[in-house]
């Protein structure tokens, strides 16, 4: 069925939402590769229709299409190996455990050949429980405790990201009193702006992360953290310095930041090099590629980036005569984040009046917002109240020849700010009852998941080959109050 065409937008939309011209055809870029509407007008992946997700696992519910994972895990892979092949023999890919992690998304990484990035103790716990190979594994954190650097070296973990100097020595001291030596990655901070959100930007100096690469940085003049710290982990009896890292931001699609920061990190290896004679035979360049939320998201292909990358990493290396160090990325939204939708059942309905726009010609003219509520919210995708992202979402059980209504999704939680999508147009004869799909929820929202108002956080299920499977189970209310203990 096509939708009714209606190309007038709202003057309270935002100027980046235009009208669909079928409220029916899904914006491929946004979905899973196996995602499709099935002959019924129903949203299916991998051949599974929605409305039998909804019967066996009920709503709110992630639905993740495990080929497009794996096929999306072996692009990154394939793409920089074959674009760093001349220059390292390869690139370790990392896959950033943060974004969304259980035991099943690490074997599904393992088996395409991919490393996992953890940044916390109970990470390294599904790692270990999943059964892959420590070395394979790398610790990020700021703040990382006693238990989890000790947790680190009893899984012996391929890499430690330090983060500080304060912590450079404690890692030290812990392996150094086990008789061993840590592997060390530094982590430092370039100073490259990344064209994303300012609380996902991370190189800039005034943030928690890295070591800064600027001067004066320490009590010792003329000397930077970065330096200090390369100095003082090289002469550490506990510490094997691997080499540097970086990380620039999240959500990024310009190239033009890893760039930037990939030469300032091989200038700074040379003069390393240099001044010490220390060799750092590895370089993690981080990751942060952006994927599509929306219709005028441009996310780059994997071969794209690793071109770029390739690129710079080789001009450099051959201007400063020094042999490429081992190159390594953590793309972990740029896996995952597009190979799950979740799915909601609509509730209540409601459309208010408001004001047109300021510096709109429309005086006291007000316009029509249709508020449509779902069974999940803030609790199951923090990211719009963090960082006001922007999401998209269909009608998904059903096709509708209805015209479009600019429409706002919201959840069932007591704050008004509990937004899942801010500005959509969806069919105008959406009613309780229906199922909407809202792409993209694959990265940081199961992972960002709470029990606000006492929400059960929804399961996640994968499908392949036309059938499903909870990979993470849903919470039952029985499992919330297990920890209450009473009065």
């Amino acid at each position: 069925m096509t939708a009714q065409a209606n190309t007038t937008a709202s003057p309270l939309a935002p100027e980046w939402l235009s009208v669909p011209d079928d409220l029916n055809v899904l914006h491929e870029p946004l979905w899973a590769g196996g995602v499709q509407r099935n002959d019924q007008g129903e949203i299916a992946v991998a051949g599974l229709p929605v409305s039998a997700l909804k019967e066996q696992f009920g709503t709110p519910l992630f639905v993740l299409d495990e080929a497009d994972f794996r096929s999306r895990a072996r692009s990154f892979k394939d793409a920089f190996d074959a674009a760093f092949a001349d220059i390292c023999g390869g690139v370790d890919v990392y896959y950033a455990g943060k974004s969304f992690l259980c035991t099943a998304v690490v074997k599904w990484v393992e088996e395409e050949g991919l490393r996992l990035d953890t940044a916390s103790g109970g990470e390294l716990a599904v790692a270990a429980r999943a059964g892959i190979a420590g070395d394979r594994v790398a610790l990020h954190g700021n703040n990382k405790s006693d238990a989890e650097i000790t947790r680190a070296l009893d899984m012996g973990l391929g890499r430690i990201v330090v983060d500080s100097l304060a912590e450079l020595v404690r890692v030290g001291a812990i392996a150094q009193a086990r008789g061993e030596q840590a592997k060390v990655m530094l982590r430092l901070t370039p100073g490259v702006h990344a064209h994303t959100h300012e609380f996902i930007a991370t190189a800039h100096e005034d943030q928690k992360f890295g070591l800064s690469m600027a001067a004066d940085t320490t009590e010792q003049a003329g000397l930077s953290a970065a330096e200090e710290a390369v100095a003082a982990a090289a002469a550490h009896p506990g510490i094997d310095l691997l080499g540097l890292h970086c990380h620039i931001g999240s959500q990024i699609f310009e190239p033009d930041g890893f760039a930037v920061a990939a030469e300032k990190l091989l200038r700074f290896l040379a003069a390393m090099q240099e001044k010490y004679g220390i060799m750092m035979p590895e370089l993690d360049l981080g990751g942060g590629y952006g994927i599509a939320y929306t219709a005028v998201d441009t996310p780059r292909p994997p071969a794209e980036i690793a071109a770029a990358m390739a690129a710079v990493v080789r001009s450099t290396c051959a201007e400063l005569g020094i042999t490429a160090p081992r190159i390594s990325i953590e793309p972990g939204r740029a896996i995952v984040g597009s190979t799950t939708f979740t799915l909601y059942e609509v509730g209540t309905l409601k459309t208010v009046r408001v004001d047109a726009p300021a510096g709109t010609d429309a005086g006291n003219v007000t316009y029509p917002r249709r508020y449509v509520s779902v069974d999940g919210g803030m609790s199951d995708n923090a990211r719009p109240v963090l960082y006001d992202a922007d999401y998209s979402a269909v009608l998904a059980g059903r096709t509708s020849a209805a015209a479009p209504e600019l429409s706002r999704v919201v959840g069932k939680h007591c704050e008004s700010g509990d937004i899942v999508v801010r500005d959509v147009y969806l069919p105008g004869d959406v009613a309780a009852g229906d199922l909407l799909a809202v792409p993209g929820t694959g990265a940081y929202c199961w992972a960002l998941s709470s029990n606000y108002n006492y929400l059960a956080r929804p399961g996640v299920v994968a499908v392949r080959d036309g059938s499903a499977r909870l990979i993470v189970r849903g919470e039952t209310e029985e499992d919330l109050l297990n920890r209450d203990m009473g009065a």
